[in-house]
């Protein structure tokens, strides 16, 4: 397998690149087992994940990252820690947020097995 920190680095870009320009292709990061809990609101599996994902309120979305934090786990998952800030739509103000996966080995390649996103207000 490949180092943990370069993993994490390909992972975040390829996540938020695919976000930002169509929330649809996301489905095969997922499995049946994966979670995601958005903005305290949880759901699991594949199709309930990429349901959550494409119905959230905006149509343009584009991710800036400012760090990544990546730690491996336990049976070769990684552990990922990503704050930056995100525009929405016209709106010219960024929001801050907060994203933490959890990738689990799936043959040659990782799933997002946890996803937890949230908004940092103040």
């Amino acid at each position: 397998m490949a180092n943990f920190q370069d993993v994490a680095k390909q992972f975040t870009e390829f996540y938020y690149n695919q976000f930002d320009q169509d929330r649809t292709q996301l489905a095969a990061l997922y499995r049946e087992n994966s979670m995601l809990t958005f903005e305290s609101a949880s759901v699991a599996g594949a199709p309930g994940i990429v349901e959550k994902l494409t119905s959230l309120p905006f149509k343009q979305v584009k991710h800036q990252v400012a760090t990544l934090d990546a730690q491996p786990s336990v049976d070769g998952a990684i552990l990922i820690l990503v704050t930056g800030a995100l525009l929405v739509d016209e709106e010219q103000r960024p929001m801050n947020y907060s994203q933490v996966f959890q990738l689990r080995p799936d043959g040659g390649s990782y799933y997002i097995f946890n996803d937890i996103f949230k908004l940092v207000f103040g």
